[in-house]
């Protein structure tokens, strides 16, 4: 029991990542408190990604992560894919928003830089950069000899984690964000089903080559040691499932997710009785005989 609790604990602490969780749980809680109401499935959403964001970077799993090539896989599927994918899914703005103190910016200088801000995040949520990113990111962190370094080097250890992070949060933001108002580029149904689409040939790509391969190319988990014995090729192939099977997965359900709520939309949309293209009721007549002009009896006359 003892050993489990340990597990759980930090295995190199990030003072960064505790105040960026911690911070984005209480932000979301004071919202709630304010009379924020996103619903109990969304409330659940929010708090478990950010809970997955914890776990796989501050806990020993991020030991795992950086002795075992599939473990560290796995910390990517997390951290690029499922994380971001929930915490965007809850669609957490306009309770975080409610958390936020109600000042007005009346310097010009902020307003210019919220302004450049802004304009940049519309920049990189492009759709065409946004999916190239998502992809080219998986990609350049596997380059040998930049995995290589980045496993060796805690400064790039960390950049290479938070650089797919934020991406993941960006990218899977542009997918599911709904206020047609806000920053983010509004796309239709088919353009977010369509970017879905075209990530997923790449990512079965780089994760069939892993998993294929005749050779081992990580050599750094050999020089640094495995966690417990596992042959190379073993883990490199487990690895590249990972990067392959749950990526493609995750992209499915957010195409059947986006389905569900088109469907929705659509029916929300379909005219009431009371509401315009409702059968219309016009008097005939001086006796006020009225007919229904409109579909009776599922036949239209």
């Amino acid at each position: 029991m003892d050993g489990f609790i340990e597990l759980l604990f930090p295995w190199e602490t990030s003072p960064l990542i505790l105040v960026g969780t911690g911070g984005a749980v209480l932000m979301y809680g004071i919202g709630l408190a304010r009379g924020g109401s996103p619903g109990r499935w969304r409330a659940i959403s929010f708090v478990a990604g950010v809970a997955l964001f914890y776990a796989v970077t501050q806990t020993h799993f991020d030991y795992y992560s950086q002795y075992l090539f599939f473990a560290h896989r796995g910390q990517h599927l997390v951290l690029h894919h499922l994380a971001p994918f929930l915490v965007a899914l809850s669609a957490p703005g306009p309770v975080l928003a409610a958390a936020l103190p109600g000042w007005r910016i009346s310097s010009s200088a902020l307003r210019r830089a919220k302004h450049s801000v802004a304009k940049l995040y519309r920049g990189f949520q492009n759709p065409w950069l946004a999916g190239m990113l998502f992809v080219g990111l998986i990609a350049f962190w596997l380059i040998p000899d930049i995995h290589f370094d980045a496993m060796l080097s805690r400064r790039l250890y960390w950049i290479m984690n938070w650089s797919m992070a934020l991406d993941g949060l960006l990218f899977w933001w542009l997918v599911f964000a709904r206020n047609p108002a806000g920053a983010t580029p509004h796309l239709t149904f088919g353009s977010r089903v369509l970017l879905l689409m075209l990530i997923i040939p790449p990512q079965m790509l780089i994760g069939a080559t892993l998993a294929f391969s005749e050779q081992s190319l990580f050599d750094v988990y050999d020089v640094c040691g495995r966690a417990f014995p596992i042959a190379p090729m073993d883990d490199q192939q487990l690895g590249g499932l990972i990067t392959w099977i749950p990526a493609v997965m995750m992209s499915m359900a957010g195409v059947l997710i986006l389905l569900v709520r088109q469907l929705g939309d659509f029916s929300d949309e379909r005219p009431g009785k009371d509401e315009p293209g409702a059968p219309c009721r016009i008097r005939h007549g001086d006796h006020g005989e009225h007919r229904d002009h409109g579909v009776q009896g599922g036949k239209r006359w």
